[in-house]
């Protein structure tokens, strides 16, 4: 990347208006297929501009859920976006691969986009750039060096126009239409993460991304700029756009120095083999135990598909220094002494196919678990796999490991701030306005409840629901409108998306609470006769042997409707289905107090 002087602004032009003069800019081919997005329809979405002198701020996804991460800033005929996330699927969403946010609203406004940031490579802050870019039409991305990569890197899944994306330095000044951006570093735990300052014509706003305060950070890390923060603050700031995720949790979030010690204390002192589970993103984790491993003398063998690529890319960038000699291949762990082994993969949220998962229940190729393995977990529970994760546990226990986690000692620190680090943020910054976001809505009202607590006003605080439009005036002063944009789920699902998505997740929730039951229907083509009895196919609903009786109501029921019908009237299959599946779905209610789903059949001979 050429080199460039610090702070020097980039001004737009051209309809892109994004200078790229002195920078990198990468467009990356991207083979197989990638999905076709029609969003789900609800109320109409809001195609009004914004206000002359107006900026409008809308959070479209973030703000109800932790994942989905999207913010939009719009004045007049410019419109900058930072981030676009996924959201991975809930326990009521059988067969979704995952959820992202819904563009409705920037549909017709492509040419307005100017540019598209992304604070750092996590997938609830990347997962819905495949999707949603070509959808925008490819307008420049920019985001600091290992986010790209890694951004990159997961294209290669997906066949779509070249991305048009630029490696950007923290100390880069940027200007888009009438936004002008600076950034600024702060701790998680993947290494490129960074916060937005927005200076646009209502004001100076601050977007943080998800962030830590780490005052003894990792080494292939450095503590949070918080002299420019505070310089930032000292300029007046409108308003601040702040990660909620753990502002419910009390005191300051754990350093890495501190997990790395621990981590230390086990590793080094077992006398045998280690299986570290742990997020594929989760780099600076990654690091801190490969530099453990040489300093004991030990070798690290990597497994999952994305956390050796992630590997990969930091190693390249430098993020990751270690000797190649460090590393052995997966296959040839069992050549090791047990007390020389450490393996570091994914699957310490209990994904069926992931790596620990499969040694856990002798499915992995090379990996057999041994009594005695130490199994560490460095890695917190996502929001709904505790049950998972628990089995995994108890398998692992079962077999005679040693298990650590979180709750035991300190072998994971999260990336996200808590109180006492918001408490810090919000006095460097000193903003005018506070708003919660990144999180469910709970997680929001914590924030805010931290917010008061050092005296912030209930009026200044606003806390968006997604799609929701907040709005800035020339002299600073804001308001939270009732006004929102279509911002409902948007379901990625194997090939792609459709107007559908909606009521195909609706019947798959219907099947698993009531199951099923089908009804075979043969008729004569020419009279509408029936040639046979009715058929009868129960899944999920009950089971047939044991309901004979009820069974043979339903075939008797059915038959007796078709044979008092008109039989001319039966040239309308479709007239059949709709009969039956009616007369059937009242006639099983009233027996069994379930409504599973009817599903007729109609076959002319």
């Amino acid at each position: 990347m050429t080199p460039k002087t610090p702070g020097r602004r980039r001004s737009a032009s051209g309809t892109r208006e994004t200078s790229t003069r002195g920078r990198q800019s990468t467009r990356t081919a991207l083979p197989p297929k990638r999905a076709h997005i029609k969003p789900a329809q609800t109320q109409p979405a809001i195609t009004t501009d914004a206000g002359e002198g107006k900026l409008r701020i809308v959070v479209i996804g973030g703000c109800e859920e932790v994942g989905r991460n999207m913010t939009m800033f719009e004045y007049g005929k410019d419109i900058i976006i930072i981030d676009m996330g996924l959201q991975f699927p809930e326990e009521d969403m059988p067969g979704i691969d995952y959820i992202i946010p819904n563009i409705t609203y920037l549909k017709g406004k492509e040419k307005r986009i100017k540019g598209v940031i992304i604070t750092h490579a996590h997938y609830d802050h990347i997962g819905g750039i495949p999707h949603l870019i070509p959808e925008l039409g490819y307008p420049p991305m920019y985001g600091l060096p290992l986010t790209n990569a890694i951004i990159k890197k997961r294209q290669d899944d997906y066949r779509t126009a070249p991305l048009d994306i630029h490696d950007i330095n923290i100390d880069d000044k940027l200007t888009f239409g009438v936004f002008n951006l600076e950034f600024f570093h702060l701790n998680h735990n993947i290494p490129d993460s960074m916060g937005v300052i927005i200076r646009t014509p209502c004001g100076m706003f601050v977007h943080t991304g998800d962030w830590k305060f780490d005052f003894t950070p990792s080494s292939n890390d450095k503590p949070a700029d918080l002299a420019k923060i505070a310089l930032t603050g000292s300029e007046g700031v409108t308003a601040l756009l702040c990660d909620s995720t753990n502002a419910g949790q009390a005191g300051h979030q754990l350093s890495e120095f501190d997990i790395g010690k621990t981590l230390e204390g086990i590793i080094g002192d077992t006398k045998s083999r280690v299986i570290t589970g742990t997020f594929a993103s989760l780099l600076m984790r990654i690091a801190q135990i490969i530099e453990i491993a040489e300093r004991h003398g030990k070798k690290v063998a990597l497994d999952g598909f994305s956390l050796k690529s992630n590997v990969e890319i930091a190693k390249q960038l430098g993020y990751i220094k270690a000797d190649p000699k460090t590393f052995i291949d997966i296959r040839d762990v069992e050549k090791y002494p047990p007390e020389k082994i450490i393996i570091c993969c994914t699957g310490a949220q209990g994904e069926r196919n992931a790596a620990l998962m499969r040694i856990a229940h002798g499915e992995h190729r090379f990996v057999k678990l041994m009594k005695g393995d130490t199994v560490i977990f460095s890695s917190s529970v996502i929001p709904g796999n505790e049950r998972t994760v628990q089995r995994l546990k108890d398998t692992l226990f079962r077999k005679g490991a040693e298990v650590f986690h979180y709750q035991m000692m300190d072998v994971h620190a999260g990336g996200h701030a808590r109180n006492e680090d918001i408490k810090l943020m919000i006095r460097l910054l000193n903003p005018k306005y506070f708003v919660p976001i990144e999180g469910n809505h709970f997680m929001l009202r914590y924030n805010a409840k931290v917010a008061k607590t050092i005296g912030f006003p209930d009026d200044n605080i606003f806390i968006p629901d997604n799609g929701q439009i907040m709005e800035f005036s020339h002299d600073g002063t804001g308001v939270i409108t009732k006004e929102k944009i279509e911002s409902d789920y948007v379901f990625v699902d194997g090939l792609g998306i459709s107007d559908e998505s909606n009521i195909v997740l609706r019947d798959r929730q219907l099947l698993a609470a009531d199951g099923m039951i089908v009804i075979i229907v043969t008729l004569e083509t020419r009279t509408g006769k029936l040639t046979q009895n009715p058929d009868i196919i129960s899944r999920g609903f009950i089971f047939l042997k044991e309901n004979r009786e009820l069974i043979e109501d339903v075939r008797h029921k059915v038959k007796k409707l078709v044979l008092e019908s008109d039989p001319m009237s039966w040239a309308d299959s479709n007239g059949i289905k709709n009969k039956i599946r009616d007369f059937v779905g009242q006639f099983l209610f009233t027996k069994t107090h379930k409504r599973p789903m009817i599903l007729p059949v109609v076959i002319e001979v």
